[in-house]
């Protein structure tokens, strides 16, 4: 049976890296193992879980005298119902609450033409300079925002400044690299460094200073050498207003410019506000991002409000906004959590952790590969997997290790959750499907997959390899 879970694991992986080859949505087949796999842990759990988990076993049947007269099959079920999977959704649910709001955030910034007070200002036409400026403003939008919704924004605002679409190519390139690193550095900038900052493996105050320099490198390096291939200026492409999705829209002509700017200040401070509020609170980054929802949405009703007259169809209220959100991405994410979960809980992830301890038995090549195998397929599972295989241990039992040095690494803000964030975030742009920002640039530019590996897939792996010497090189140093 552990055979099985393991196949139908690797079958959605793969199905998931096909998912523009085969034509079905990843949610689906995210879902699809999420469930399957659970089903056959469920199967096999009655003869795993008396021996892995014999200490909760058994303080579960003690709580629960009622089922001494049962038989071990329907001890299991229960145990597996009241206690592991409940454990398992409590802490997907973290995750999953996080990106809605902040999701629904983003969203109604959007909606309202926020970001197009950003791009607006910027009038340059020479190549190079545009390339930078372009660059830069990913990098960092990425950073408060997130990478995928910055690279939507950032493409569409590449059809209104270029009109030759390989020129265009070769800037959208530039924008899935400045985005994917922008992410890494910052506990909110992409879903993998949320997950680590969400399950408290990472902190706000160790990994941006550790991480920025090396992403800093990470972009500016496949920056500087594309920019290398261009002279000249861009000829421009007068084209209709398109929001961050694609889509023609009218921004409400019922909120002024004024309204507009304070909607996008807003929301940047709420999204800033979360890691503080974590860090005085102590409590869960969800509630912080719904604590944030919650200002903004208040604000907007009040907004609306004094606007008598107004009909509400041209009004962008929260509950509008709730129906834009990527839905099917909050649903791949629940089907991916799922599946790990089920991995952990059958006890595959222990023995896969001893295996690499046993025979890599090197955090720098561990995560080093992880990222190489994030430019193939997705990096959300990849970390999921990763924080599963690797629990933090507690001080007492690192000083008790055989190799007090390795398992450290492996404590909170350790080399290994930092390095993991750089990796899995940043290998990413090495194949335009190797992340969501490559895979909707993809989308919304039409960008052939051939061409981005010959053009764009070497400058990234160089920036990839550079910035990763730089934290190893930073770490022993600093260590």
């Amino acid at each position: 049976m552990i055979t099985a879970i393991i196949v139908i694991f690797l079958l959605g992986y793969l199905f998931i890296a096909l998912e523009h080859v085969i034509k079905v949505d990843k949610a689906a087949t995210a879902l699809l193992t999420g469930i399957l796999v659970w089903m056959l842990y469920a199967f096999a759990a009655p003869s795993i879980v008396p021996h892995l988990y014999h200490e909760h076993f058994a303080a579960f049947l003690a709580e629960n005298p009622s089922l001494s007269s049962e038989s071990i099959t329907k001890q299991v079920s229960m145990f597996l119902e009241e206690n592991q999977i409940i454990t398992a959704l409590g802490e997907i649910s973290e995750i999953l609450f996080f990106l809605i709001g902040a999701m629904t955030i983003v969203e109604l910034i959007d909606l309202h033409g926020g970001f197009n007070i950003i791009t607006n200002r910027i009038t340059t036409r020479n190549k190079r300079k545009l390339l930078w400026i372009l660059g830069g403003i990913t990098f960092f939008m990425s950073a408060t925002l997130d990478n995928l919704t910055t690279a939507i924004v950032m493409t569409a605002l590449l059809g209104k400044l270029i009109a030759n679409f390989k020129e265009r190519w070769l800037f959208a390139g530039i924008i899935i690299i400045a985005a994917n690193a922008g992410g890494a550095w910052s506990p909110i900038g992409d879903v993998t460094t949320i997950m680590l900052w969400v399950r408290g493996n990472v902190t706000t105050a160790q990994l941006v200073p550790t991480l920025i320099l090396p992403c800093i490198v990470a972009f500016a390096l496949p920056t500087m050498i594309a920019a290398r291939w261009l002279k000249g200026d861009v000829t421009p492409a007068p084209v209709a207003r398109v929001s961050a999705h694609g889509n023609h829209v009218d921004y409400y002509c019922s909120v002024t410019n004024k309204e507009r700017l304070s909607i996008l200040i807003l929301g940047i401070v709420c999204l800033l506000f979360v890691p503080i509020f974590k860090t005085l609170t102590h409590l869960p980054p969800f509630m912080g991002i719904l604590l944030a929802l919650g200002a903004m949405w208040f604000y907007t009703e009040i907004l609306y409000g004094k606007k008598i007259g107004v009909p509400e169809s041209r009004q962008g209220r929260i509950p509008v906004v709730l129906k834009r959100i990527d839905t099917p991405t909050v649903l791949f994410f629940l089907g991916i959590l799922l599946a790990v979960s089920a991995l952990q809980m059958s006890g595959i992830l222990a023995d896969l952790s001893q295996w690499l301890d046993t025979r890599v038995h090197n955090v720098y090549a561990i995560n080093l590969m992880i990222g190489s195998l994030s430019s193939v397929v997705d990096n959300v599972p990849l970390v999921a997997g990763s924080i599963a295989t690797y629990p933090l241990p507690d001080p007492s039992s690192v000083a008790a290790a055989t190799d007090p040095a390795y398992a450290a690494a492996f404590l909170k803000d350790g080399v290994f959750w930092e390095f993991l964030a750089y990796c899995a975030g940043v290998g990413g742009s090495m194949l335009i499907i190797g992340s969501a920002a490559g895979v909707v640039v993809m989308g919304l530019e039409r960008m052939n997959f051939v061409w981005y590996l010959k053009n764009i897939s070497l400058i990234a792996l160089i920036g990839y390899l550079a910035g990763a010497g730089v934290y190893i090189i930073q770490n022993l140093i600093f260590s």
